[in-house]
């Protein structure tokens, strides 16, 4: 145990870990971006409908040491006109647009517009911020507070929170403790069954909500003042350059959930919780602040009161487009030797901290013995990342609550679209499976969507060398795209190997989706890797031999057979 001094670039470790790899990155550079920003919303307002109420929130500029963001040009325009049309500010300072309706129309259409000039710079930090640290600024200890969906009053929060940061001395040190162990804690699934930090802790499964509220619980229970951000992400992937290639970060476009904490010699800095600290990328669009989700919803909230008797309720389809008229991202990364197991991204940091050194690596799967191969195959298997919100159109993904007698309300929620187009003849892609036991192939599920063209599918297995796609071993049977469903939302899709039955040793193998023809496929992921490395999504251009890139998210796949 290293403790004590100004030491440049780390995160803190209180506990040592049971990992012996760490993914985390230090990262330098700079990302500046122009950006033409669309939303549009149709509501339909169904039979009964007495008065209907829209609000939505007006980005405004933001400025921290990390990210900053400008808006230009922003327009809101309702079609037909509402009756009653209000701006207001709210007691967290967000400024919300209302408008009402008590002459229904059959439809209202939504067209929301600006542009963004972002910046990201990730410059070295350098923070002094003592811990523990009295808030005394009433507007500061607002955000201390215990809610509904941010329980930092819970004897299970507190007592995790305490644990934590019992030796922190720095706010930095105890910050980042606590994100680490969301990072490491918490697997993103969408969408989950409750939102709040006391399921996110119990469950360690939840959406950005979830990684959100529960890493405010934690923070605040320690009390440093946090607040929840809402706004928009956008699908725009970016590079960072490290030793050994290229990481590639994409975010699905739409609506997110992340977090600011105070500190005293740095103001707010923002945190998406899940894998970044101390700062955010210029993909993210910032647009309301509160205590939790709760309380950020006015933007994109649609309320109506309605007739006891009606039987159709309002209905609401959202699209979202940018694009980027100027672009720069230059970002290096540095992965260090200490840190989470799961992927944790920081501007390097000037702090005093203490650094535990990991433990020794563990052994790979070994190669089975000649008397365990000899065992009948005969016990079925199936591994993968198989969370993935099956069936789901996103196209209509919001559900209504009622709000009082014939009341009704629709908030915003954070279910977005994660996915690769991956039948393009420009890119190839790979996906790792890592198995701990011999298994005998039978088929490899994807979850995909078909949006069109025609040709046939297939999926090859490839041998790992080098952390990488190398030597091919398997190729499935083919399946006609005819067979693929046109109908919303992404399902299994089954490639057979059962004619081949090839037996695959424990040990890592790559999963390659193959195609002919022209077909219009998208392959489902997930942010972070809760099944395999973080390196183990990998894409090459389809001319180049080397498969130098990596990706941040991880496919969703499962492979079935028989163990032993």
């Amino acid at each position: 145990m290293k403790s004590g001094g100004f030491l440049l670039g780390g995160l803190l470790w209180l506990i040592l870990a049971p990992w012996a790899w760490a993914e985390n990155y230090t990262l330098a550079g700079d990302m500046a971006s122009e950006i033409r920003y669309e939303m549009k919303q149709q509501i339909t307002t169904g039979d009964g409908v007495r008065r209907i109420t829209l609000s939505f929130v007006v980005p405004k500029p933001f400025h921290s040491q990390t990210y900053r963001q400008e808006i230009k040009g922003f327009n809101l325009a309702f079609e037909p006109k509402p009756q009653e049309s209000k701006t207001s500010t709210d007691p967290k300072g967000n400024e919300v647009v209302t408008a009402t309706w008590t002459r229904i129309p059959a439809a209202i259409d939504v067209s929301l517009s600006l542009t963004a000039l972002n910046r990201t710079g990730l410059s070295t930090l350098e923070t002094n911020s003592p811990f523990p640290y009295e808030v005394r600024d009433p507007k500061l200890r607002e955000y201390l507070a215990a809610t509904e969906q941010v329980q930092a009053d819970h004897p299970r929060i507190q007592e995790l929170s305490a644990r934590l940061t019992r030796d922190a001395r720095t706010k930095f040190d105890a910050t980042q403790k606590i994100i680490s162990h969301v990072v490491d804690n918490l697997q993103y699934v969408t969408p989950p069954v409750r939102y709040d930090a006391l399921y996110s802790l119990e469950s360690g499964r939840g959406n950005c909500q979830n990684y959100s509220h529960l890493s405010a619980a934690l923070l605040r229970a320690a009390g440093i003042p946090v607040r929840i951000v809402n706004g928009i992400t956008l699908n725009e992937p970016f590079d960072i350059n490290w030793q050994k290639g290229v990481l590639t970060f994409k975010m699905g476009q739409g609506r997110h959930s992340w977090i600011e904490v105070w500190f005293s010699d740095l103001g707010w800095v923002p945190f998406d919780p899940q894998n970044s600290q101390l700062f955010v990328s210029n993909r993210f669009i910032r647009v309301e602040v509160g205590l939790d989700n709760n309380d950020t919803k006015n933007d994109g909230l649609v309320r109506w009161s309605q007739a006891a008797e009606a039987k159709t309720k309002p209905r609401l389809t959202e699209t979202i487009n940018a694009t980027f008229s100027r672009d720069q991202v230059a970002v290096r990364g540095e992965r260090q030797d200490y840190g989470p197991k799961n992927l944790l991204l920081t501007p390097r940091v000037k702090a005093q901290f203490t650094q535990i050194a990991l433990a020794a690596p563990p052994k790979p799967p070994q190669i089975p013995d000649k008397e365990i191969i000899k065992r009948p195959f005969n016990i079925p298997f199936v591994f993968g990342n198989i969370l993935f919100p099956e069936d789901v159109d996103f196209a209509f993904p919001r559900k209504t609550a009622a709000s009082g007698k014939n009341q009704f309300e629709m908030t915003k929620n954070f279910l977005v679209e994660t996915a690769e187009y991956v039948t393009t003849k420009i890119t190839q892609y790979a996906q790792v499976a890592v198995l701990d036991r011999p298994v005998k192939l039978e088929r490899v599920g994807l979850a995909l969507k078909k949006f069109g063209g025609d040709g046939w599918l297939w999926v090859d297995i490839f041998a790992d060398e080098g952390g990488k796609p190398g030597k091919p071993l398997a190729t499935s049977e083919l399946v006609d795209l005819d067979q693929l469903s046109l109908k919303p939302g992404y399902r299994w899709v089954d490639f057979s190997f059962a004619k081949e039955g090839p037996l695959l040793d424990p040990g890592s193998y790559w999963i390659g989706l193959g195609f002919t023809g022209s077909p219009i496929v998208n392959w489902f992921y997930t942010y972070g890797k809760p099944v395999g490395p973080i390196h183990g999504t990998r894409y090459k251009g389809v001319f180049e031999a080397d498969w130098s890139g990596a990706l941040s998210y991880e496919f969703i796949y499962r492979i079935a057979g028989l163990t032993n």
